[in-house]
Parts: structure tokens; sequence; C-alpha cells
């Protein structure tokens, strides 16, 4: 072969060295990559040409030890152009010029991420081997690279694996591909803050089966101290069971709050409709009490009177029902404005003085010297203490029903307060828990003998927390019971 044909060998040995080979120039910019090299990190060589060796595979500080200049051989942890982490071998040697300066150094790097792997292994399956075999949950423990260094039974039968495949998978294959990049990210801040992490917390997380099937997975994290540096044990659990009764709950819950929209609406657009003959009935029935249109005998009288408060009855009934609709689902609107609150109370009695009379009863109201003006929606103040009121009476067989109006100081707040004290049945201390639930009657048994609906202190209590007050009880059975609307005068 003619001597200007001879092969350059130095050429063909960076081109076929197994091995990554770089130069750098003395502040550290690539002069040369060859093949081992875009084997190794996975960048072009036109990629790597001109940057710094050190922002392309250098890992994160806290994660392994790096490259280190001037050392004749080391270990250490470096970055692939896909975020995976390889352990190498290295060797950097400097290459001076004619006038002895730095000129190039000349960088060997080996791929070793299996033999780190065997090590690691090793040493885990010694201290933890049988003891993670008896754990009911994945066990999959990791080394500061992110490389499998060891898995237990439930792991391997949990991802689909045989028996010691998946020693030296990177941790990212065991997640779907979208989540592989940022997972990388997350795996190196929890190496520069390495601390147990509960399962349960964070972000929705889940496992890819060998055969490509993804389902949600919880994870826990415990940092573990070895000869070898920090590793990472990973407790999995599969919650597609979980999930899948999650999802049931959320479409019962997004069915139970159609059909409670259809029941607003449906009783929005009935109100009228619900009203407007009652309302027809109770004034018919009125008309025919007073003999308009001729005389009644006794019977008849008797009978028109069952009409008219039946009637009555369930008109109120429905009323309770829309306002407690329209509490529930937000479209109330309060009308605040001052109210003289002794006129109110006066007028609101007058209403009430012939059903008292009808039972014998004395009702009055004792009031301040002075009146008392709170900011409030007149209607709703109306609304509860007729509710209360007429509770007392009605509960109330002999004796009286006295209305106070005063003010006091209630948890350190102002308070305008209306108290309906009556002398009646009262309430046994073991249904003072139930006293405010919707459609709780005070006399429930089988000899039941006070009509109602259980609706009245129920919408009470919603109205005066629109209100920002509170219904204050007291009661002693057979003495009788006081109940008190507090309103802030604030």
């Amino acid at each position: 072969m003619a001597p200007d044909m001879a092969p350059d060998f130095g050429k063909l040995i960076l081109n076929h060295i197994p091995d990554a080979v770089v130069v750098t120039d003395p502040d550290g910019v690539v002069a040369c990559w060859t093949p081992g090299a875009v084997a190794l990190f996975g960048y072009a060589e036109q990629e790597a040409l001109g940057r710094s060796l050190a922002e392309l595979v250098a890992a994160p500080a806290p994660v392994g030890p790096g490259l280190q200049p001037g050392l004749a051989c080391q270990e250490a942890l470096l970055r692939a152009s896909d975020g995976t982490l390889v352990y190498v071998d290295c060797s950097c040697r400097a290459v001076a010029a004619a006038q002895g300066a730095l000129a190039y150094q000349v960088w060997s790097l080996k791929d070793v991420t299996p033999l780190k792997v065997l090590r690691d292994a090793r040493l885990v399956e010694a201290r933890f081997g049988d003891l993670l075999e008896s754990v009911p949950d994945a066990i999959v423990i990791a080394n500061a690279g992110g490389r499998i260094v060891l898995a237990n039974r439930q792991a391997e039968a949990l991802f689909g694996y045989a028996r010691g495949e998946l020693r030296g998978l990177a941790l990212e294959s065991l997640m779907p591909q979208r989540l592989r990049l940022a997972h990388v990210g997350h795996r190196s801040g929890y190496a520069s803050r390495p601390q147990p992490r509960p399962m349960g917390g964070g972000r929705d997380l889940f496992g890819l089966r060998k055969g490509g099937a993804e389902f949600p997975v919880e994870i826990s994290l415990s940092p573990v101290a070895s000869e070898e540096g920090m590793l990472v044990m990973s407790a999995i659990r599969d919650i597609s069971a979980r999930k899948e009764i999650e999802r049931a709950l959320h479409d019962k819950n997004v069915e139970l709050v159609r059909a409670v929209a259809a029941k607003d609406r449906f009783l929005a657009g009935m109100s009228h409709e619900l009203r407007t003959p009652l309302n027809a009935i109770i004034g018919f029935a009125g008309t025919m009490l007073m003999k308009l249109p001729g005389p009644l005998n006794g019977a008849q009288h008797k009978q028109m009177r069952t009409i008219q408060t039946s009637a009555r009855q369930l008109l109120a009934l429905i009323n309770d029902l829309l306002e407690l609709t329209h509490i529930e689902s937000g479209h109330i609107e309060l009308d605040l404005a001052p109210l003289q609150c002794r006129p109110m109370l006066e007028q609101l009695l007058l209403q009430f003085q012939p059903q008292a009379r009808d039972k014998g009863l004395q009702l009055e109201a004792v009031s301040t010297p002075s009146d008392i003006s709170v900011l409030t929606d007149r209607y709703a103040v109306q609304q509860i203490l007729s509710n209360l009121i007429n509770n007392a009476i009605k509960f109330t067989e002999q004796g009286n029903v006295v209305v106070r109006l005063s003010s006091t100081a209630i948890d350190d707040h102002a308070c305008v307060t209306f108290s309906v004290s009556d002398t009646g049945i009262g309430i046994a201390p073991e249904r003072h828990a139930q006293l405010f639930q919707a459609f709780a009657a005070l006399d429930d048994g089988p000899q039941r003998q006070h009509q109602g609906s259980g609706l009245g202190l129920h919408l009470s209590q919603k109205l005066a927390a629109l209100l920002r007050g509170r219904i204050l009880f007291e009661s002693q059975r057979g003495v009788g019971s006081t109940f008190t609307l507090a309103l802030p005068l604030d």
C-alpha cells in the first residue's frame, strides 16, 4: 500500500471504540465528539460541537458526583439527552501546547451503569430481600441514577414482568411516555430534599404495564442510606378499583345535582299553579262561611271550616317548601332596610290573637321602653317570628304565650332579640338534637295530636342564618319552651 494511502489509525480507533471519547478546549467546550459519545449520551456530533461539556451531560448537583477535570479515574453520574442518568468511569488527560499551556482535555467515558446496578442490587438484597417479599405492596428500590436495583414479586406481578426482569430498568419505563420527562425533574427535586412521602398525597400518577396498559397508582417514597449512596424505596398500589368507585360516585352526584335542579325548576314553575286553586278554595270557603250565598246548617258550617283550615295548612306547607327550595338553591334575595321592631311585632301579634283566643290563651308582648331599629329583611323576620309564635300557640293548651323584645350581648356581639315563651308541653332532652331538622315533628308518636309538616323550625333556622342571626332555645318537658331569634345590631 502506498504511503499516501495508509489508513488514519487515530480516526479509525476513535470511530470504532465503544467508549465515549470527548475532546474539549481549556474552557470545557467540545471540540471532538466520537460515535461512542453519540451512543452513550444521545447527542449527535453537530449538536455537541461548540457546547460546554458540563452543560451537555452534567447531572443535577444533589444527585451524584459529576465531571472533575484532572483526575486519572473517577466514577461520575451524568445525564443523557433524554434526561436518563448513566454511571460512567471517566478519566481526563490534559494535552499541552508547544509553549506548555493547556491546549485540550481528552475525556474517556465508559458506561458502567449495569455494574453499578449490580453492586447496589447485591447490597440491598442482603439487607432487605427477604423482608420485602413479605410486604403486601409492590416495592421498588432505585439508586440515585433512577435505575431499579430491587423489585419484589408483587411489583413484578403488578407491572407484568418476569422474575429479575425489572432490575436495571429506568424508573421512567414504569410510567406512560407523557409523564417521563416531568418525572425526571421530580426525581431530581426529591434527591435534593429526600424525606418520607406518604401514600395519597401529590399528583395523579399512572403506571405502565409491560404490555402497554395504563393504570392509576398511589406511591409512597422513603430515602434509604447505603454505602453506595442514597437509594429510594417506593411502595406502589394499584388504585383502579377505587378510581372506578370514585367515578361512579361522581356520576351519581352529577345525576343527583341534575335531579335537584329539575326539582327546583318544577317547584318554581308550579308555584303559581299550586297556589291559585288553593287560594280559590280558601276564598270560596270564606264566602260560604260568611253565609253570603245563603244560610248553612251546623254540619255544613263545620265541613266548610274543615275545608278552609285544611286548605290553609296545605298552602302554608307549599309556601314553606318553595321558600326552602329558594334558600337551598341560592335564589333568595334579601331586601335589607331599617326595621322598627316594636311596631312590626305589635302588628304581627294582632294576626295571632284570634288563634290564641280560640284556645283560651293569653298572647302578649313585652318590650323595652324605647324602640329598637335593626338593618334586616322585614319579610324574613316576620316569617321566622310567625313560625315561632304559631308553634308556641299550637303546643300550649293553657296558660300564656309571651313575646319579648330586647337588646343584649351574645358572644360579645350586640344583638336585638325576639323571645317567644310558652307554658306548653315542652321538649324532652333527647329530642333537642333533631329539633331543627326538616320534617322532624315534635310529637311524632302514634298518639300525635298536633298537625304540622315539621318544616317551620328548619326553615326559620335557614332564614336566620341568611340574616347572620341565630335561633336559641330553652325547654323543659311539661313546663314550656322559649325560642329566641337573635339578630346582630351591626
